[in-house]
């Protein structure tokens, strides 16, 4: 220790010179990386693949390390996803992700338990809305969502929260690749009893499941258990209020609840 001590006290005008060039050096990189940032930022990204001929691998470079960021089990469901050309989801409990304002996504992710952290709180929205690209993607994909009513009514995050939630559903559920229906209270026959579900096919007839229960989030890959989750998912439509009935009722249950 004395020796340490002893190098350190006859080094100090050296060491003193060391710190302010470390000063220089660590100013000169965040400086970088604030060009750098600049450059790979949305739209400049593009402009860095120009100036520098990197023939769109910066691009792609910063998109890959954004959904870094997010945990594997989401970056599994977003790139099935991404590729899907049919996607289908029944919710029970809640609006379906896909379909979330972010204000209602943060309020779920708030009154989850154990408690999330801040910056948990933070990712998990972020990546929920950055899923929200398959509604955006050329060609579209058919998207379909059957909604329980409940889930209309339930005023997760408040009534403000409530009302732009449906709001977005009205919005969303216009577009011409997307139908979203309800699925009433006062059903004698519903084939969801057993929870929630979401059906992902792709080019070439590849078919997904993906199911959350309390302690479990999986896609399901095994061809009977997609078989059984896509026959649920038929009858659950067809049990359904018509997606133009559900856009009426939707607007009905706004003028009640909010």
């Amino acid at each position: 220790m004395e020796g340490v001590g002893a190098a350190q006290a006859g080094s100090g005008s050296a060491g003193c010179g060391q710190g302010r060039g470390k000063v220089r050096g660590e100013t000169a990189f965040q400086e970088g990386r604030r060009v750098t940032d600049r450059l790979l930022g949305q739209p400049g990204r593009h402009k860095a693949d120009e100036v520098l001929g990197a023939g769109g691998k910066l691009a792609t470079m910063k998109e890959d390390v954004e959904k870094a960021r997010y945990p594997k089990k989401v970056r599994d469901l977003a790139k099935l996803e991404d590729e899907a050309v049919e996607l289908g989801a029944y919710a029970g409990h809640h609006i379906h992700g896909l379909l979330q304002t972010p204000e209602y996504a943060r309020a779920l992710y708030v009154m989850r338990r154990p408690a999330f952290t801040e910056e948990e709180v933070d990712r998990y929205v972020s990546a929920r809305m950055a899923r929200k690209v398959v509604f955006e993607r050329v060609p579209h994909a058919q998207l379909t969502f059957v909604q329980e009513e409940v889930t209309l009514r339930r005023p997760l995050g408040g009534r403000m929260v409530l009302r732009q939630q449906l709001e977005h559903l009205l919005e969303v559920g216009r577009l011409r690749h997307v139908e979203i229906q309800v699925m009433p209270t006062d059903r004698e026959d519903h084939a969801g009893m057993a929870g929630s579900l979401q059906l992902l096919k792709l080019r070439g007839g590849k078919a997904f499941g993906h199911s959350e229960a309390q302690l479990h989030n999986r896609v399901i890959t095994d061809p009977h258990e997609v078989q059984t989750l896509d026959l649920r998912y038929g009858i659950i439509r067809a049990q359904a209020l018509t997606p133009r009935e559900s856009l009426a009722f939707i607007e009905k249950v706004m003028g009640e609840e909010t």
